[in-house]
């Protein structure tokens, strides 16, 4: 979390009994918190994503996931937590009730789909050395991996070998809301009260982080509190972020969407802070 100093003196609280009130109650008179770069390009890219013509290409991915919980776990999505994040993800990105009943039915055997898909993580750097991080699902794993080295190798990033950049990310809930600034405060402390621990504002957008296990929970208090959710989902998470130059930054986002665009990968996770003509830019193209 960055923080923007707005006069010379910033509150300090040593040691802080409860350190995101805190902040919160600093927040208003003497500071204000910005996403980072990488948060930012998240938001970028859900809303890109909602908008653009990959739209089948997107429900294809989302159907597979909801497959593939659905085979591991059961149908009943009261009790497959997998398959219930994957079926509320769906809802999100407004792919029609047929396509999800279809993909849960496949994935329980109620349809002669014998394909068999496996999960697969692929590693490496970008420009800058940034870390990257993919989530696969394939039938094909020689396939994916040719594709995946092949993009990397083309956009001036190289695949690593596994456990090369994992160990920088962990496993957190992201909940992004759209946000005025008035509304900003309350939503960010409401949020804290319900159990997260972490967010980031801008004019906006705010994203919440929580631990996996409470994920499900803040979203439902935010929404019933008026939140608009715009994304929300468990994601791996950089523990450190690398700043990037113009150049480099563009590189990497263009690389970034190269990833995200190949059938295969399902999430694509990068510890990447971008600057803000960077994203200006890369939001003006992909409008």
């Amino acid at each position: 979390m960055e923080l923007i100093r707005t006069n010379e003196s910033i509150f300090s609280f040593d040691p802080p009994p409860f350190p995101m009130l805190q902040c919160l109650a600093a927040f208003k008179e003497h500071t204000y918190l910005v996403m980072s770069g990488h948060s930012k390009w998240s938001t970028i890219k859900h809303q890109k994503g909602v908008a653009d013509a990959r739209r089948g290409q997107l429900f294809t991915k989302l159907a597979r996931e909801i497959t593939v919980a659905a085979r591991q776990g059961g149908a009943d999505a009261d009790m497959n937590v997998r398959l219930r994040l994957a079926v509320q993800r769906a809802r999100d990105n407004n792919m029609p009730q047929e396509n999800t009943d279809r993909a849960i039915k496949r994935g329980a055997g109620g349809e002669d789909d014998t394909t068999a898909f496996e999960e697969v993580i692929y590693e490496g750097y970008g420009p800058g050395g940034i870390a990257i991080m993919l989530q696969a699902l394939t039938d094909n794993r020689n396939r994916t991996v040719s594709e995946v080295r092949s993009t990397f190798s083309r956009s001036g990033g190289n695949l690593g070998e596994s456990g090369c950049v994992a160990w920088n990310f962990e496993s957190k809930g992201i909940i992004v809301l759209e946000v005025s600034l008035e509304q900003s405060e309350e939503m960010a402390l409401t949020a804290i009260e319900a159990g997260a621990e972490d967010f980031d504002l801008d004019s906006t957008a705010l994203e919440v982080r929580v631990g996996p296990e409470g994920f499900e929970q803040v979203r439902r208090v935010l929404e019933e509190s008026g939140g608009t959710v715009v994304n929300a989902e468990l994601a791996q998470t950089p523990k450190s972020t690398v700043t990037l130059g113009t150049r480099e930054a563009l590189q990497t986002l263009r690389l970034l969407d190269k990833l995200e665009d190949l059938d295969d990968v399902q999430r694509v996770y990068t510890n990447a802070d971008f600057p803000e003509e960077a994203l200006q830019e890369y939001r003006s193209v992909s409008s």
